[in-house]
């Protein structure tokens, strides 16, 4: 017997990307396509899954609200190599700080900022819990409102309490005052945050 096909709170839809090529459905010796006419059908079986381990519940949020918080770095040469925290902030009733390398992490060391959302305070979270959130970081431009942005999606918890791009702009290109991120050595950094759900072990 095959494998069947989970659906849940997170996952609404399942299907195949490329279930018959275009030829063979269009060749009229297949007897798909009749007259410019077909006729789809779809059996379901709905199976009592056999839960293995601990069970999980799901809340998702209804109408979730975005947070913004901004965070200005001044002295930006003089920041060192480790990381740099901003405020904590709140969205979501949890608790968020970003995470700035100012030369780099990971495969960003040396050639890049590196840039991260966090929970604030993961040991605060129950035994097991998920935050799934959205949000954008932002590098912003101070001349041209030109922005550096990435956008994620990303299930935090207490032992995966960290999500971002070791990559995130270039030290080259940051430092280039052309380009408007770093204005009389201060920096602004933003973080858009939308906390969609949270899964517990129950």
């Amino acid at each position: 017997m095959g494998e069947g096909s989970r659906f849940n709170g997170m996952k609404l839809e399942w299907g195949f990307d490329r279930f018959i090529p275009l030829t063979t459905f269009s060749n009229p010796d297949n007897g798909y396509l009749v007259n410019d006419t077909c006729v789809f059908g779809a059996e379901v079986f709905v199976c009592q899954e056999k839960k293995k381990g601990k069970e999980e519940s799901l809340l998702m949020m209804k109408d979730a609200i975005k947070y913004k918080h901004t965070w200005k770095i001044e002295k930006f040469s003089k920041l060192d190599k480790g990381c740099e925290d901003s405020d904590t902030f709140n969205a979501g009733d949890q608790k968020w700080k970003i995470q700035l390398y100012p030369k780099g992490k990971s495969s960003g060391i040396g050639t890049h900022i590196s840039l991260y959302l966090a929970l604030a305070d993961p040991t605060a979270l129950p035994h097991g819990s998920k935050i799934f959130a959205e949000f954008i970081l932002r590098i912003l431009d101070q001349t041209h409102s030109n922005h550096d942005f990435r956008k994620a999606t990303y299930w935090f918890s207490a032992s995966s309490q960290q999500c971002g791009w070791p990559r995130f702009i270039s030290l080259s290109y940051f430092n280039s005052s052309f380009n408007g991120f770093l204005v009389k050595d201060s920096s602004w950094v933003e973080a858009e945050v939308i906390v969609h759900g949270v899964a517990n072990a129950q």
